[in-house]
């Protein structure tokens, strides 16, 4: 490689490596990557191991997807073009599909692996590079860190590759995801009842995909925001309360039942309930845990992350289900579901995993099943909420995000473990955590939680109290903290 040509640093985050596009997110830097990952999977082939989870069927095989950010597919075409040049088969969707697709696509052919090309929730002036294991889900720490070691180990191999050859094996993932998720929620149920239903996407890659599998009832689906826009309306497509309006103006426009919302690649959710108010996932997951525990009687364990609720904590032990607890990422989440027998699994940021599909966040399926919850409940979603606050007290959640390089991030929560305050907001601290940051606790199981994203150049704090008032009170004491650092 010309030394005029900049080698960016590559480092995969909490799930892949992501940049900058045109600054180190380049075609060249996806070269490197895609031949590392290619070196990654040749020297498992000829070494005949398979990846964690399961058999590998088609040793040749990589699928490859993309989002609807900038250049997505082109990118796409490049990693496609090295790997191709590494002697594997490419399956290459020809548009933009959910990451849940691509994994199920993985597992269900059997294949060596799987690229996703995405950014997920990032920026606009984002895009990243995903890997999916055989398993049907994002590949693990041992694996990204043997990847990145690889780079620049050899000079990118590219040649042409056929499109034409594995159309038939994306038609049928296609046709198979979408068989799995109507088998695994009632629509039926869902489709027969009057209500109406408002669908954000937020321009990302899940479309039409939740409208599509409702058509044909009573129930009247729209979605919003469902057309291609690289710079995501002006918002980052996370689907959390500031970056919502659309959907929230919609649903109180339309006196909606609920609104729903996808991340930029549709494997995260969001929800609005009928008053137009943003639900937290402190809401959601204890009302979907609730649902699949006592509405449909499931079993198993519950893998609650850093930053997700008591509620979730409290409802799991009131029906006995053992509560695993791990840092924050999907990726723990999905490794227990592989090792253990687990229900549910979920982050603060809208990653959730259930039982009986891949282990892997979809936000297709999620936002399906969080309606089948509430349709089934027969209450309005406000209405489910206070009655888990009733029946399990009063918990009340919220985050502030606040810019800071990853290195100083990391030194301020280093400090605050090696030396916490004796109070917060007047709140005596009781107890301290750091397991993954430093979560400040308090007596009545209230807690504040600094932790500097993997991903971003952004320290997160986040808290949950027993009112709206304790909660904003300690999250604008943490930001002072910060402040002052």
């Amino acid at each position: 490689m010309s030394d005029s040509v900049k080698l960016a640093e590559i480092r995969f985050g909490t799930d892949g490596w992501r940049a900058v596009i045109a600054q180190d997110f380049t075609l060249a830097n996806v070269e490197r990557v895609a031949q590392a990952y290619a070196d990654y999977l040749s020297s498992q082939i000829s070494n005949q191991e398979t990846e964690i989870g399961t058999e590998v069927g088609d040793a040749g095989l990589v699928i490859v997807g993309f989002d609807r950010r900038f250049l997505s597919e082109k990118f796409a075409e490049r990693a496609s073009g090295v790997l191709a040049g590494n002697n594997f088969r490419i399956a290459m969707f020809d548009e933009a599909v959910p990451t849940p697709l691509v994994s199920w696509a993985v597992r269900e052919h059997g294949a060596r692996g799987g690229v996703m090309i995405t950014a997920s929730h990032n920026p606009a002036e984002f895009n990243g590079f995903k890997i999916k294991a055989p398993f049907g889900g994002s590949a693990p720490p041992e694996i990204t860190k043997e990847v990145e070691a690889l780079v620049d180990r050899t000079e990118p191999r590219k040649a042409p590759f056929d499109r034409a050859d594995t159309a038939a094996i994306l038609s049928s993932s296609v046709e198979s995801y979408r068989r799995q998720v109507s088998s695994f929620v009632d629509l039926e149920m869902m489709r027969g009842l009057h209500a109406e239903v408002i669908v954000d996407p937020m321009h990302g890659s899940g479309r039409q995909w939740v409208e599509s599998f409702l058509g044909g009832g009573r129930v009247r689906v729209e979605t919003i925001r469902a057309a291609r826009d690289p710079l995501f309306g002006g918002v980052n497509p996370e689907p959390i309360d500031r970056n919502l309006a659309p959907l929230k103006n919609r649903v109180k426009e339309r006196k909606a039942l609920i609104g729903l919302a996808t991340d930029g690649d549709a494997d995260r959710i969001g929800a609005v309930n009928e008053l137009g108010e943003t639900m937290t996932m402190h809401e959601v997951v204890p009302l979907l845990l609730l649902h699949l525990a006592r509405g449909r009687g499931m079993t198993g364990g519950v893998v609650r992350t850093f930053s997700q609720s008591v509620l979730t904590k409290r409802i799991a032990a009131a029906h006995n289900l053992p509560l695993h607890e791990t840092p924050i990422g999907f990726k723990y989440v999905a490794d227990l579901m592989l090792r253990e027998n687990i229900l549910l699994g979920a982050e603060e940021s809208g990653g959730i995993g259930v039982a009986g599909h891949i282990p892997e966040r979809d936000g297709i399926l999620n936002s399906l099943l969080l309606l089948e919850a509430v349709m089934m409940a027969g209450k309005l979603p406000s209405e489910i909420v206070r009655d888990i606050h009733r029946e399990f007290g009063e918990f009340y959640f919220g985050r502030r995000d606040n810019h800071m390089e990853v290195g100083l991030g990391q030194e301020f929560v280093a400090s605050l473990a090696a030396k916490p305050p004796a109070q917060i907001a007047g709140y005596e601290v009781s107890g301290i955590e750091t397991l993954d940051g430093t979560k400040l606790l308090f007596k009545d199981e209230s807690w504040l939680l600094f932790r500097q994203s993997g991903t971003e150049p952004v320290l997160r704090i986040y808290a949950e109290a027993t009112s709206v008032i304790k909660m904003n009170r300690l999250l604008d004491e943490g930001l002072k903290t910060v402040f002052s650092f």
